[in-house]
């Protein structure tokens, strides 16, 4: 399919071409108004310009609606849908000629066919990957069915058609040929002059509404027609009177043709003053007769002067067009190349794809936006243009057909892993199944996307069954540890209960009030498994408490040490807790230890220790500090000793 402006433009520049010209040994001169001397139809079959006016005009003598067929609008059908092509074709039967849309109803089947069989292979896929045999796969849709009815009715109407064309045609020609044997015997009938002419006029006129005949007989027809009608008024030599007047008509309408082709001539439209200048070309030819001799040579050089001034414009006009055609020529061979280097580039996942999508199309609005190319490469072109974009198609089909039938395997998967769930969702072997439960529910989330259409629904079919299963094993879990969530339930009160605790002045009640909540802690007991992070919040809010108290820092801290140690003293199930803290005391003694003798190691580099030195008050402030923390570490050390007796 050709783009629509390239062939509006390709088809005004080349109406004058035939498109089943006459063989040349068949074309013949017409015969002169005079035989005796070179008529001016003898002038025009010598000119170039004159000669692309007949040949557009002889084109149409077959069929009279010809022209008709520039008005049909070429549109790009490979970017329509199927729908679209088939609203488009029921446009083109209702709204044009039958016979001006072949060229349109070829390119449409050519599409739909192409789109409509890799539906086919994608149904197909379906059905296969289904379980049904390959051999007894068919498809149809309502889409299909109406383009075979509407591709029926073409069929049926290009052929009545051309079958009733070529019966009038035939009978056009044979009363062509009818009428000019009756011109003929007008020269041997014996009647009065004004009753012969009067006939005459009357086959003048039944030859012009003869109709359209074959385009091969076209110019022998009018030449004999021409010369009979040239031997009749010869013959009226008896009677100028009569072949006066019919010159004088003939002369004041010869002018008039002349006049309008002059004032075409000054038309800046070149297209438009081209086409009615065929009009009075074939008025001339065709409607009206000779002029008197002495002004059939000035008459004629004015018409083919005005008409070589229009053919001149013309050809002007499409030589600078031309020049335009081959820079638009270049922008559209770069956009083809781009086209073809985003359709190699090879990607694999759906948003990759989905940017070069956006690209193709930017490139493809691009080149129609480019503008026309020259004529002879304008198929060409085209053709490479939907070569290259076809390709993308082709391997952006590919991708989404592998995705596809890779989304379908998933499903497939998805749905093996939903009758498992939907199996054991009542299983009262909770032990066994919820590790089950769990491993299909981490093997969900490891397989990839499905079909979009099924993407929701088999997710809730997956998630109703697994909780469904969990909350029975939560809901009875939570009755057989009741007295676990009621533990929980106080110690989230008595945890409020410390963070609104508000600081005495008798520091030593406020930390007997912090050591009770400690206790009432410890009476209320365990919590459950998934809730033993509120023991943290606890302690966390027991030692903000403690920092509130305005007391000596080593003291403070032996009093939190204390609380910490009871503590862990409840914990009659497991020693390692104290082991832990003993070990970790040690440590901490002999790493501040360490730090002591290399802070007094470093005093012994100054040759003259003077404490009023800052770097040696620095040192000795140090030590002191280190010192201070080595007791609170040992008085910890002595308490957690004491805990094991």
């Amino acid at each position: 399919m050709s783009e629509n402006d390239n062939l509006q433009e390709a088809e005004g520049k080349k109406e004058v071409e035939v498109l089943d010209a006459t063989p040349k040994e068949e074309t013949k001169t017409e015969v002169s108004e005079d035989t005796t001397n070179s008529s001016e139809n003898d002038s025009e079959t010598k000119e170039e310009h004159v000669d692309e006016i007949e040949a557009s005009n002889a084109e149409d003598a077959e069929d009279e609606s010809n022209a008709e067929r520039h008005e049909v609008e070429e549109k790009d059908y490979h970017a329509m849908t199927l729908d679209q092509l088939v609203t488009e074709f029921n446009r083109l039967l209702n709204h044009h000629k039958i016979q001006t849309i072949s060229k349109h109803v070829n390119q449409i089947k050519a599409e739909f066919n192409s789109k409509f069989s890799t539906l086919l292979d994608e149904k197909k896929e379906e059905f296969v990957n289904e379980g049904g045999n390959e051999i007894d796969f068919f498809y149809t849709d309502d889409t299909k069915k109406l383009f075979n009815q509407l591709y029926k009715e073409y069929k049926q109407s290009i052929s009545s058609y051309y079958k009733e064309r070529e019966q009038n045609l035939k009978q056009n020609l044979e009363n062509r040929l009818s009428i000019i044997e009756e011109i003929k015997g007008l020269l041997n009938v014996e009647e009065n002059i004004n009753t012969t002419y009067k006939h005459f006029k009357e086959l003048q006129e039944k030859w012009r509404n003869a109709g359209p005949i074959p385009r091969d007989k076209y110019n022998n027809a009018w030449n004999s027609y021409h010369h009979h009608v040239e031997r009749f008024y010869d013959f009226l030599h008896l009677n100028n009177d009569l072949r006066d007047m019919d010159f004088k008509h003939n002369y004041e309408q010869k002018l008039k043709i002349i006049e309008r082709a002059e004032e075409l001539a000054k038309d800046e439209n070149i297209n438009r003053s081209f086409r009615e200048l065929q009009v009075l070309h074939k008025l001339w030819k065709e409607e009206l007769g000779p002029v008197a001799k002495q002004h059939r040579e000035e008459i004629w050089e004015r018409f083919s002067s005005a008409t070589k001034t229009i053919h001149d414009k013309r050809q002007a006009y499409y030589a600078d067009l031309d020049k335009a055609y081959e820079k638009n020529l270049e922008k559209k061979e770069e956009i083809i190349a781009n086209i073809q280097a985003v359709a190699e580039d090879k990607v694999n996942s759906h948003g990759a794809w989905q940017k070069k999508i956006r690209e193709i199309e930017a490139l493809r609005e691009s080149f129609f936006n480019a503008g026309k190319v020259p004529l002879k490469v304008n198929e060409a072109t085209w053709a490479k243009f939907k070569d290259a974009v076809r390709n993308f198609n082709r391997s952006k089909n590919q991708f989404y057909k592998d995705l596809k039938k890779e989304q379908y395997e998933n499903l497939q998967k998805k749905k093996e892993l939903i009758k498992i769930a939907e199996e054991n969702k009542e299983s009262e072997d909770f032990a066994v199944v919820t590790p089950l439960m769990k491993k299909i529910q981490n093997d969900w989330k490891k397989i990839g996307h499905v079909p979009r259409r099924d993407s929701d629904k088999v997710w809730k079919q997956f998630k109703n069954a697994c909780n469904h299963y969990f909350d029975r094993m939560h809901s009875q879990r939570k009755a057989e540890n009741q007295h676990l969530y009621d533990a929980f339930d106080k110690k989230v009160k008595l945890l409020e209960g410390i963070k609104n605790l508000e600081l005495k002045r008798d520091n030593k009640e406020f930390i007997e009030t912090l050591k009770s909540k400690i206790s009432e802690w410890k009476t209320i007991g365990h919590v459950p498994q998934n809730k033993r992070y509120i023991d943290g919040k606890f302690y966390k809010a027991i030692d903000e408490a403690f920092d509130k108290l305005k007391m000596d820092k080593a003291k403070l801290e032996m009093v939190k040490f204390e609380s910490k140690l009871e503590n862990l003293a409840n914990n009659h199930n497991d020693t390692r807790l104290l082991d832990n803290e003993q070990n970790f005391i040690r440590k901490r003694i002999g790493e501040v230890q360490s730090e002591i003798t290399q802070l007094e190691n470093n005093l012994q580099f100054f040759s003259n220790v003077d404490e009023s030195n800052p770097l040696v008050k620095d040192v000795i402030k140090n030590i002191d500090r280190h010192k201070k923390e080595l007791d609170t570490w040992k008085a910890k050390l002595t308490k957690i000793r004491g805990m094991y007796s």
